[in-house]
């Protein structure tokens, strides 16, 4: 197997939720796994998601968990998950779909550079930016 580089996103308890919305933004196949089926079926964090992988049909792997027991949750805003490409209506699509029911920060719209760019947090915080590459004129 390649090498690849991909997200893997904290979440306060609301993984499964978070990675079930994913799933309907990109398609593709989600596997959830909870302390509970790694450890003890009636610790009070049983059904929280120890591990959670998302392999879209459109060759993205999004994982994320949520804290474990020992851990504590702080959401930070020091990384942001870029999509980017010209397909521009699967990217607007996306768009719709991550930035409905959150915080949108900059429009997706035509920007200086020529491409259009956008950048929001979805409803669990997680900040997403989409640029649509500018179709190169001949």
């Amino acid at each position: 197997m390649a090498s690849r580089l991909n997200p893997y996103i904290g979440f306060g308890g609301n993984a499964r939720e978070a990675m079930e919305f994913y799933k309907e933004v990109f398609g593709g196949t989600l596997v959830l796994n909870t302390f509970g089926d790694f450890g003890d079926k009636e610790a009070p964090n049983a059904n929280n998601i120890m591990h959670g992988q998302l392999e879209t049909d459109s060759g993205y792997t999004i994982m994320g968990a949520d804290s474990g027991p020992a851990e504590e949750y702080k959401p930070s805003d020091t990384i942001s998950v870029s999509l980017s490409g010209d397909d521009a209506d699967e990217l607007r699509g996306y768009w719709e779909k991550l930035s409905s029911g959150g915080t949108v920060a900059v429009p997706l719209e035509k920007q200086m550079w020529g491409d259009e760019f956008g950048m929001c947090a979805d409803r669990f915080g997680i900040t997403w930016m989409v640029n649509i590459v500018a179709a190169q004129q001949a």
